[in-house]
């Protein structure tokens, strides 16, 4: 149970930063809301994009995933939501790069900002959250063990009972030893 809360807690901390990381400043001061979901496909550009159709909405989506993930106890899909951050945070950083030329990091605010840094961060929380998780499989697995138990227990016959087989020979009966029918004599 303590592993569930952990893990739900670290998936939900992940997914928040991942959300609000948009809203922080990601490169020379420009927010992620301004880069558009295309723009990481088809190049970086000086458009800015609507806020629905920014980069906040595969964050939204991995949000939503986790979400998803948390309430199903479900490992696969809060590490699919980590994977979704950090893939297009990636994206992201490799045609910033490539429109321009580098990426550089600065105390004076330019270069990569902190909003790069919540993305990856939450992304990183993601994947943690969901190696916590313990999942489905481990309380399905309790429940079989606790059904073979109770059949087992079911075809025993009750303490003090002989079992209906006890009975029934098991085959021919066994040759007999010729010293126990005559002792040998004691002095």
């Amino acid at each position: 149970m303590i592993r569930t809360i952990a893990g739900s807690v670290l998936a939900l901390a992940g997914a928040t930063a991942a959300v609000w990381s948009p809203f922080r400043a990601w490169y020379d001061g420009r927010p992620g809301r301004d880069y558009a979901v295309g723009d990481l496909f088809t190049g970086i550009t000086d458009e800015k994009a609507d806020l629905l159709a920014s980069i906040l909405l595969p964050f939204a989506f991995a949000a939503l995933l986790t979400l998803v993930g948390v309430l199903l106890r479900s490992r696969l899909l809060v590490a699919l939501a980590g994977l979704v951050v950090l893939g297009f945070t990636v994206l992201w950083m490799v045609r910033v790069g490539q429109a321009e030329g580098s990426l550089t990091v600065g105390s004076d605010g330019t270069g990569l900002g902190d909003g790069v840094a919540n993305a990856f961060g939450g992304g990183a929380l993601l994947l943690l959250g969901a190696l916590v998780m313990p999942g489905r499989r481990h309380a399905r697995h309790a429940h079989r063990v606790d059904r073979v138990d109770r059949v087992d227990r079911v075809d025993r016959p009750p303490y003090g009972e002989k079992d209906r087989h006890d009975d029934v020979p098991a085959g021919p009966p066994a040759p007999e030893d010729p010293e126990r029918e005559n002792p040998p004599p004691r002095d």
